[in-house]
C-alpha cells in the first residue's frame, strides 16, 4: 500500500467527506478522489459509501482505518522524540484539560511557561470528555481523575474543593442563608447536566436535604465561566472550583463551614514520553505555579 495514497485515505476518513480532506491536505477535490478510487482499485474491496450527504467507511475502510490511525500516531510519537533537542526543549506540545480549568487557570498562566521555553510551542486542546492521549491526540492530559487507560504515567497535582459564592450585591438584597438547610429561600445557579467534566458539580442541590431531593435552581449552564459571570451578575448562589472563586472579583464565599466534594487533579501523559523534554520542563512549571497558590 502506497503511503501517500494512505494518508489522503486517513483524511478523508476523518474529514468524512472529498472536500474536507482536500482542503486539509491543500489537494483538489478530483486529486483526493483519484488517490481513494486507485486505492480501492489496489486493495479490490470498497473503502466508503458514497451518498449525497458525504462518505461512510465501509467495514474494510474502519478496519483499515483503525490501523492508519494507529501507525501515523506512532509515527507522530517518534517524530516528536526525535526532533526534540537533546540541549533544551523544542517542539510541539499539545495539551488537553476541562474547558473550566483550561480557560480560567490555564491559559493565563501560559505566557510565563512560553517565555520560559522559547523553542516549545503549545496547542491547547480544552474538552469535558477525555482524548484519546494512545493516539496522539494530545501529549498531556490534565484531568480530574485518574487515567482509565492502564499504560498512562500519572502524577498528582492537587485537589480542588468548591467554594458558595455570591454577588455583594444578592446578598444586600436577599442576605445571606444561616446553613444549607436555608438554601431552600435563594436563588440557585447551578452547573446543569450536560456532560458535566466531573461528578457531583451540582452538589449543592443537595447540601442540606435528603439525597435524592434536589433544589431546582433558577439558572443552569453548561459552563463554569459562564456561571461565574452569572453569579457575579447577581443572579443567585452557586459553588465555583476554588481556583476560581479565589481569583475572581465581585464574589463572596459563605457557607464556609460546608463541605464540598473533593475532586483530585492528574497530569496523565504516555509511558513513550516518560523521558521528554516537553513534557518533564511543562510538569515541573505546573507543580511551581500550583505551589504558589498553596
Amino acid at each position: 500500500m502506497d503511503w501517500d495514497k494512505l494518508r489522503v485515505f486517513h483524511a478523508v476518513a476523518e474529514a468524512g467527506s472529498f472536500t474536507h480532506a482536500g482542503d486539509t491536505l491543500n489537494l483538489s477535490q478530483s486529486a483526493v478522489s483519484r488517490q481513494i478510487s486507485a486505492l480501492e482499485e489496489a486493495l479490490q474491496v470498497p473503502l466508503f459509501h458514497r451518498h449525497a450527504r458525504g462518505l461512510i467507511l465501509t467495514e474494510q475502510g474502519e478496519s483499515l482505518n483503525r490501523t492508519v490511525r494507529e501507525v501515523f500516531a506512532k509515527l507522530a510519537m517518534t517524530e516528536a522524540l526525535l526532533t526534540e533537542s537533546k540541549e533544551k526543549p523544542a517542539g510541539r506540545l499539545k495539551i488537553t484539560t476541562t474547558v473550566g480549568f483550561g480557560a480560567s487557570w490555564l491559559a493565563p498562566r501560559l505566557h510565563g511557561f512560553l517565555d520560559a521555553y522559547p523553542d516549545v510551542s503549545v496547542t491547547l486542546l480544552l474538552d469535558d470528555g477525555d482524548l484519546d492521549l494512545a493516539m496522539r491526540e494530545a501529549d498531556v492530559a490534565i484531568r480530574m481523575h485518574p487515567p482509565k487507560q492502564p499504560d498512562l504515567v500519572q502524577r498528582h497535582l492537587m485537589a480542588i474543593h468548591w467554594q458558595v459564592v455570591a454577588s455583594r450585591a444578592y446578598l444586600d438584597k436577599h442576605g445571606s442563608p444561616a446553613g444549607p438547610e436555608a438554601l431552600d429561600d435563594h436563588k440557585l445557579v447551578l452547573f446543569g447536566e450536560h456532560h458535566p467534566p466531573v461528578s457531583d458539580m451540582n452538589w449543592l442541590a443537595e447540601a442540606g436535604r435528603k439525597v435524592g431531593n434536589p433544589r431546582r435552581p433558577l439558572l443552569e449552564v453548561n459552563s463554569l465561566s459562564a456561571m461565574l459571570a452569572a453569579i457575579q451578575s447577581g443572579i443567585g448562589i452557586g459553588a465555583l472550583p476554588d481556583y476560581m472563586a479565589k481569583e475572581a472579583s465581585g464574589l463572596v464565599r459563605i457557607l464556609p463551614e460546608l463541605k464540598s466534594p473533593r475532586i483530585d487533579v492528574y497530569f496523565v501523559y504516555p509511558e513513550e514520553l516518560r523521558n521528554s523534554k516537553r513534557v518533564a520542563v511543562f510538569r515541573d512549571f505546573l507543580l511551581a505555579r500550583l505551589q504558589e497558590m498553596a
